[in-house]
């Protein structure tokens, strides 16, 4: 797995990225329906820069408000700030300390696996391709499972072999299922992928433990 303090350029180049793709798109774009349930462009990247508008002190408030739920803080500014004009939004994704951002005990691969998948949930739903270069894509699927990070989406990959088809990639044994990278790291995410883009046996939620 690569050094987490190795990452951080790869966290602040991929916001750039983004940043220039979203620069010059039109109202159509923004108001586009994202891969992330109930979310069009515009609440993906509000949520995105986030921490490029609030403050430590002034975030721990929110979360207070929220009784400590983060899923309805997300959701709650996420609706709320994408009212915030796209140029701004654009200009806090190039804000400098969105890129040295990390989320609580995720360090920097917290932060790239955050903007890559994002970045996925809008540029896959605009027809774009992939923003993140086959290193970057790589250290992703492999935190997504090797680093575990997909039990967090409850995706059951125990005795699955997935396999990119647009690069050097392939992990485990088992059902197959191949298709891009960018694909199967959504899939890995619980994202619902475009139909076509996968073949093989679709990844399935684990069932949730039975208490005795």
């Amino acid at each position: 797995m690569t050094d987490d303090t190795e990452l951080q350029p790869g966290v602040a180049i991929q916001f750039q990225a983004l940043a220039d793709s979203l620069s010059t798109a039109p109202d159509a774009a923004w108001n586009t329906e994202s891969l992330c349930d109930g979310w069009r462009v515009r609440e993906v990247v509000a949520h995105m820069t986030m921490p490029a508008r609030y403050s430590d002190d002034e975030f721990m408030a929110e979360l207070e408000r929220c009784a400590y739920d983060f899923t309805r803080l997300s959701n709650e500014i996420a609706t709320r700030d994408a009212h915030v004009p796209s140029a701004q939004l654009v200009a806090d994704l190039r804000s400098d300390g969105l890129h040295h951002w990390m989320p609580p005990g995720g360090g920097y691969h917290g932060a790239l696996n955050h903007v890559v998948i994002h970045s996925l949930d809008i540029t896959v739903p605009l027809g774009q391709a992939r923003l993140a270069p086959d290193e970057t894509i790589g250290v992703i699927l492999d935190d997504l499972t090797q680093g575990g990070v997909h039990e967090h989406f409850g995706i059951d990959i125990e005795g699955r072999t997935l396999e990119a088809s647009d690069m050097a990639w392939k992990y485990g044994s088992g059902l197959v299922l191949r298709g891009a990278a960018e694909d199967l790291a959504l899939a890995l995410c619980g994202r619902r992928v475009p139909s076509g883009r996968l073949n093989g046996s679709p990844l399935l939620r684990k069932e949730p433990d039975q208490g005795a």
